[in-house]
């Protein structure tokens, strides 16, 4: 400890300077609690990060199966059967189908690694990860009903002011300094 005045090193408990005679200020008791908030939400920011990772999950398989049943229903592969919306052999342009699964294939490749950044950054309790979960979470909120109690979750846990702080306090090492 020491002197904001004259930079003085002091001794614990003395109530004035001995160099320059100004009165020592008194230390700041710590806020009550706060480590006991701080455990709760590092609780809730990791519960949170394994439902970003299991979701991630579950949109892959969800829509994979959704996408190889579409294929097959789409391209005739249940046999003779014509009953699809292009079973009579009218089917758009060649190109026009294998496009369209494509962009759907790659959208929910970004949608399931979207997910899964979320939920690493979110372990890491990193800046980056929370800033990625909230994108997440609100591109997610249109996903009834998973994706949406999800999103709502999400910005509940991390956005307003108390939860910031809390974040910014769970990435902050005392030794180091912020956890990048």
């Amino acid at each position: 400890m020491f002197c904001s005045g004259c930079g003085q090193a002091l001794v614990q408990g003395q109530p004035v300077c001995s160099h320059c005679g100004r009165p020592v200020a008194p230390v700041v008791p710590s806020v009550p609690g706060l480590q006991f908030q701080l455990e709760r939400y590092a609780g809730k920011i990791k519960a949170l990060s394994i439902v970003w990772f299991i979701y991630a999950a579950y949109s892959l398989v969800v829509g994979m199966a959704g996408l190889s049943f579409a294929h097959a229903f789409l391209f005739n592969h249940f046999g003779n059967w014509d009953h699809g919306p292009w079973g009579d052999g009218s089917f758009p342009p060649g190109w026009f189908g294998p496009a369209i699964f494509h962009f759907v294939w790659i959208a929910l490749l970004v949608r399931a690694c979207l997910a899964l950044v979320a939920g690493w950054g979110l372990h890491e309790r990193s800046q980056w990860g929370r800033i990625v979960a909230i994108v997440a979470a609100f591109l997610s909120l249109l996903r009834f009903p998973f994706g949406t109690a999800l999103g709502i979750w999400t910005l509940v846990v991390l956005l307003g002011y108390r939860n910031t702080t809390l974040y910014e306090q769970l990435t902050w090492n005392p030794q180091t300094g912020p956890r990048q």
